[in-house]
């Protein structure tokens, strides 16, 4: 088609973006629905696979090199995937036996396990079992702390989250803030898009990046 003098028109997603995120900061990804937040965030994750990607990205000052940054991320989707009948330990244990490297021991997998679960507060609920959303086992705010979990145990430098309080009243929402908050306290960057966020929530953030157009403003 090209020979014939049809040009390449190609869909622009995301255009002049440019930022940093910063260890030990909580930054949020604001704009509306279809602003190209999650986008921005699965492209930085190294998530999007077709396409064109145009521009640098820098980790610490060096050009990213996308199998040495999927050791050192996690990415917390904003539906919460779970194995309906294994507890939140075994849900945890099952990670960190994935995702660690073979280098780590049994007994430092474990630490791992108990220290993440202190973290985000799901230490009272070791034994209970997962189960369906909205039918049995864990609240919708609980699951999304597990996922949270998840992700930890694998013990990332950066973590992406999409959304971590889409569904949640403000009670639970908060608890959820705080426990993204114990995570940023750790010294590793948290990267969250958010959508209509109450005052409190948005006050959470250390940071915030607005899209629109998909463009950061």
């Amino acid at each position: 088609m090209k020979d014939k003098g049809i040009t390449e028109d190609r869909l622009v997603l995301l255009k002049g973006v440019s930022g940093a995120f910063r260890p030990g900061v909580l930054t949020a990804l604001m704009g509306v629905s279809g602003a190209g937040k999650t986008t921005l965030m699965d492209v930085l994750a190294g998530r999007k696979t077709g396409g064109y990607i145009e521009g640098d990205i820098n980790i610490s000052g060096y050009p990213k090199n996308q199998e040495t940054f999927a050791r050192i991320a996690g990415y917390c989707e904003q539906n919460d995937i779970h194995s309906p009948h294994v507890t939140v330990y075994e849900s945890l244990v099952y990670s960190a036996w994935l995702r660690l490297s073979p280098d780590v021991d049994s007994e430092a997998r474990q630490m791992f396990v108990e220290q993440v679960m202190e973290l985000v507060e799901l230490t009272s609920l070791r034994g209970a079992l997962v189960g369906l959303p909205g039918v049995n086992g864990l609240s919708t705010e609980q699951r999304k702390r597990l996922t949270i979990a998840v992700e930890l145990v694998a013990n990332p430098s950066i973590i992406f989250m999409d959304e971590p309080t889409s569904g949640l009243d403000a009670r639970a929402a908060a608890i959820v803030m705080r426990a993204v908050r114990n995570t940023v306290d750790t010294g590793r960057t948290v990267v969250c898009t958010i959508h209509q966020p109450s005052i409190d929530i948005f006050e959470a953030f250390d940071e915030v990046n607005c899209s629109k157009d998909k463009e950061i403003v």
